[in-house]
């Protein structure tokens, strides 16, 4: 094959970070990941944190390998992560701590904190984004309970802002993370400063915002020689991974429906502008930014963090199981027997989620589940019906019908999981893409290195090199007889 350039998405989620190398010939993209490790959180003395340090050393190895294995050929790298997290930098440019983890308990009462300041409906008229107890708004203002770092703070930088800071000296926010904050304007792509100014934030640190595909600058000399990288482009792609993996969707129509599946369901539509309503905010639908000015419309989900923490669970308390054999025991187990919402307050941190899961369950008058196969079952038609939900929010809000879906990211690969969600949608799903995040990091690359020069020019790309699987009803009418009971166990809107 006639290589041509080689551009290395580094792609960090919540548990585990990959970095990838993207192989195009001029006609075709293949990927080659070159190392996986895991993500893990550190407890402190002041809570959770992510261990940076690592992470970045990892990053270092991974550009490192993919010079020795193409050499001169690789010209671009640029990093996506997961939403919210950020680091503060003094006037130094130092990092003031490690940064919090999202799920830290220090942001307890900070969204009405928040609302005392300026109401909840005006935020969301200003942002208009979906209220979750981890936003950075929420973090930020935990941050005054700490007043002698956000006095030091001269800049606030997103993760992925903050290693490309590291790998260039280049300190940037590209928008689509910035958009996860709750601080940002959809409409102008600028910070909202009336919010910003309401909750006494330190308006500084809120500095220059720039568009996925933009070329930050070189990799600095120390680290060029520590890998090897005499040339690399560092290039800021979509900086969330949604966004990233959104770009990455091979759709061929317009304003496609997504879900991106992982630790987090997110599930939207691509469209060409907000959507900000009475009915978005009553819905609680998301306006996040997209790449080449797209917006993501979306709501989050619990996704397949409910698995990952029933395994985490039974491993500790040992009975160790892999996720195939819980999927196989799951397709065993008796259908709708037991429904829990995903994203009921008692998932979000539990110590024990098989116990919280029981709980929920008794206080909703169901059975609970009595082993793995019927968790995990319950797991995934929860998921499903909670996702048909969304459709039919979706539908509405938006006024666009949804007869199609693209499903993304490591969920992607869960076949159960893709049936019932056909089923339970009554849609057709397309499904495959296991690595559709770091494919639209690498899109974008492209995009800033001029080889490709549209967003339906790199998913068309995306069409010619990659494979996907088709979904289609089977059983819908089983679903549409369990869809009122799950609807039942769901709580009454917000007012």
């Amino acid at each position: 094959m006639n290589l041509k350039k080689i551009c290395l998405a580094v792609d960090l989620g919540a548990g585990s970070g990959r970095v990838v190398a993207g192989v195009y010939d001029g006609g075709r993209l293949k990927l080659d990941v070159l190392n996986r490790f895991p993500n893990d959180p550190v407890k402190g003395a002041d809570g959770w944190h992510w261990n940076l340090e690592q992470l970045f050393v990892n990053i270092k190895q991974g550009i490192a390998l993919a010079v020795k294995k193409y050499g001169a050929a690789v010209v671009s790298a640029g990093v996506d992560t997961w939403g919210v997290d950020y680091g503060l930098l003094d006037a130094d440019g130092k990092l003031l701590c490690e940064p919090f983890q999202y799920r830290d308990s220090r942001t307890e009462g900070m969204q009405e904190a928040a609302f005392r300041r300026m109401p909840r409906r005006e935020i969301y008229q200003r942002t208009g984004i979906q209220f979750m107890f981890f936003n950075t708004l929420f973090q930020l203002l935990a941050e005054r309970n700490c007043p002698a770092r956000l006095k030091k703070a001269r800049r606030l930088l997103f993760l992925p802002d903050l290693i490309h800071y590291f790998l260039t000296g280049t300190a940037a926010n590209e928008k689509s993370i910035a958009s996860t904050s709750q601080l940002l304007n959809p409409h102008t792509q600028t910070w909202e400063r009336d919010l910003i100014h309401a909750l006494e934030l330190p308006g500084d640190i809120f500095g220059r915002l720039v568009d996925a595909g933009t070329v930050l600058g070189e990799l600095q000399p120390v680290l060029a020689a520590e890998t090897g990288a005499k040339k690399l482009q560092v290039i800021a792609p979509a900086g969330h991974d949604t966004a990233s993996a959104v770009a990455g969707v091979p759709a061929e129509e317009p304003e496609p429906v997504f879900l991106s599946s992982g630790t987090w369901s997110l599930m939207g539509r691509e469209l060409s502008r907000p959507v900000i309503s009475e009915a978005s905010y009553q819905a609680t639908f998301s306006n996040e930014g997209g790449v080449l000015g797209t917006t993501r419309f979306l709501k989050n989900i619990a996704g397949m963090w409910l698995l990952q923490e029933c395994k985490r669970a039974w491993d500790v308390a040992g009975k160790p199981v892999s996720y195939d054999a819980l999927e196989a025991q799951a397709r065993k187990s008796a259908p709708f027997r037991t429904f829990i919402d995903p994203d009921a307050p008692e998932f979000q941190t539990p110590a024990d989620m098989p116990a919280a899961m029981v709980a929920f369950c008794r206080r909703t008058g169901q059975a609970g589940p009595a082993d793995f196969g019927a968790f995990t079952r319950a797991i995934f038609e929860s998921l499903a019906l909670k996702y048909r939900f969304v459709k039919e929010s979706l539908a509405r809000v938006t006024g666009k019908p949804v007869d199609r879906i693209y499903i993304v990211g490591g969920g992607s690969r869960n076949d159960l999981l893709n049936q019932f969600t056909a089923d339970a949608l009554n849609c057709t799903v397309v499904a495959g893409l296991v690595e559709a995040t770091s494919l639209g990091n690498i899109l974008m690359q492209l995009y800033a290195l001029g080889e490709i020069h549209s967003l339906g020019e790199g998913r068309a790309l995306i069409r010619r090199s990659f494979a996907t699987k088709i979904f289609e009803p089977a059983h819908p009418g089983a679903w549409d007889d369990a869809y009122p009971r799950f609807q039942n166990i769901l709580p009454a809107p917000s007012p």
